[in-house]
C-alpha cells in the first residue's frame, strides 16, 4: 500500500511540475510574437485580409515572428535536454552541449563552405546548416573514437579531455579560415559563429524537429538507467545498468541533438549550462522529471532571450548568443565560486 501510495505522489508531482513549465511555455508561446519594434494589430493579423502580400501585419506575425519563436524554442529546448544529459553522465556541474567538441565541428563544417562560397541550395536546405551538420557528427566520431577504450567503454574523464582537445583543434582551424577570408566571408563567418534565430522559416523549424524530439524520447526512455549511472558507475553496474551502453546512447544523442541546433541556428552558448542547473534546484536531480522540465523551460529561456535580442536596441537587432553569454558569464562564475557539498 505504501508503494502504491508513493507511486501516486510520484505521479502527481511528475504532472504537477511538468504541466507547470509546459504552461510557461505556452503564455511565453503567446506572449512573444506580440513584441517588437513593429506594433501589430492582432485582429487584423488574424481575421483582415488573408492575402499575405496585403495584409502587413499577418506577414509580420506568421512569416516572420513565430517561425523564430518556434526555432528559438526548439533550440532552447534541445540544447537544455543535451546539457541535463551531459552533466548527469560526466557528473560535472561545468559539462555542457559543447564540452565535446560539437559546437566547433559544426563550426568549422559551416566556416569552410563560407569560405569556399558554396552557398546554393541543396534538397530545400542551405549548404550551410548541412555542412555544419557534417562537421558536428564529424567531431562526435572523432572525441568517440579516441575515447573508445579496448573494451569498448567510454570513460566519463577520457571522453571530456577528448572534446576538450577536439575544441582546441577545430576553433585553431575556424580561426585559420577566418585569418584567409576576404571581407564579406569574414563578416559572414563571424555573424555565424555569434549564433542567431534571424533567418528561420518553417521548412527550418520542421528540419529540426525529428533529431531534437526522437533523441528527447530516447533519453526519457533509458531515464531511469541515467539516474543510477549519476550516482556512481560501479553503483549502477552493481544493479544491472549496462553502463557502457547507456553511455554511448546518452552521449551520442545529446551530440545529435546540439548538432542538429547548431547547425541551424549557430553555436547559441550557456543555455545548455543555465538551464539544467536551474531546473535540477527547482525540480531535483531525477531524469525522468528533470528531462521534460529542461525541456519546456529551456525552450521558454530561449524565446525569451531572442525577444530581447531583437527588441532592446531596435531596430537593430543583437544576435541571441550575445544575451546568453551575458547571462551565462556570470552564471559560470557563480558556479566556480560557490560552494561545494
Amino acid at each position: 500500500m505504501h508503494s502504491i501510495n508513493l507511486t501516486l505522489m510520484t505521479r502527481k508531482r511528475f504532472m504537477g511540475t511538468v504541466s507547470t513549465f509546459f504552461f510557461l511555455f505556452l503564455l511565453t508561446l503567446i506572449v512573444t510574437p506580440l513584441i517588437g519594434p513593429t506594433q501589430i494589430d492582432l485582429g487584423k493579423a488574424l481575421f483582415g485580409d488573408m492575402a499575405f502580400g496585403e495584409n502587413v501585419d499577418a506577414n509580420i506575425l506568421f512569416l516572420a515572428r513565430i517561425p523564430r519563436i518556434l526555432l528559438a524554442g526548439l533550440a532552447g529546448a534541445g540544447l537544455a535536454v543535451s546539457g541535463a544529459v551531459l552533466q548527469s553522465l560526466l557528473r560535472n556541474d561545468l559539462a555542457a552541449p559543447f564540452t565535446l567538441g560539437v559546437s566547433s565541428g559544426a563550426s568549422l563544417g559551416a566556416a569552410i563552405v563560407i569560405s569556399l562560397g558554396w552557398s546554393y541550395t541543396v534538397a530545400g536546405f542551405s549548404t550551410v546548416p548541412i555542412a555544419a551538420f557534417l562537421g558536428a557528427l564529424g567531431a562526435i566520431t572523432l572525441v568517440f573514437s579516441l575515447a573508445r577504450t579496448r573494451h569498448g567503454e567510454f570513460p566519463t574523464t577520457v571522453l571530456l579531455l577528448a572534446g576538450v582537445t577536439a575544441n582546441f583543434f577545430f576553433a585553431a582551424m575556424v580561426m585559420f579560415i577566418h585569418y584567409l577570408s576576404d571581407f564579406t566571408q569574414s563578416f559572414r563567418l563571424v555573424r555565424w559563429l555569434m549564433g542567431g534565430l534571424d533567418i528561420a522559416d518553417y521548412s527550418t523549424v520542421l528540419s529540426v524537429c525529428p533529431m531534437i524530439f526522437i533523441g528527447f524520447g530516447v533519453l526519457m526512455f533509458v531515464g531511469r538507467d541515467l539516474n543510477l549511472i549519476s550516482t556512481g558507475v560501479h553503483s549502477a553496474m552493481s544493479r544491472g545498468v549496462d553502463v557502457a551502453k547507456i553511455q554511448k546512447i546518452g552521449f551520442v544523442m545529446a551530440s545529435l541533438i546540439t548538432g542538429a541546433v547548431v547547425a541551424v541556428a549557430g553555436p547559441i552558448g550557456f543555455v545548455g549550462l543555465i538551464v539544467p542547473h536551474i531546473m535540477r534546484l527547482i525540480v531535483g536531480p531525477d531524469m525522468r522529471l528533470l528531462l521534460p522540465s529542461s525541456l519546456f523551460f529551456g525552450a521558454s529561456f530561449l524565446i525569451i532571450c531572442d525577444t530581447v535580442a531583437r527588441t532592446i536596441i531596435a531596430p537593430v537587432e543583437i544576435p541571441v548568443g550575445v544575451i546568453t553569454a551575458m547571462i551565462g558569464g556570470p552564471f559560470f562564475i557563480w558556479l566556480l565560486k560557490r560552494p561545494k557539498n
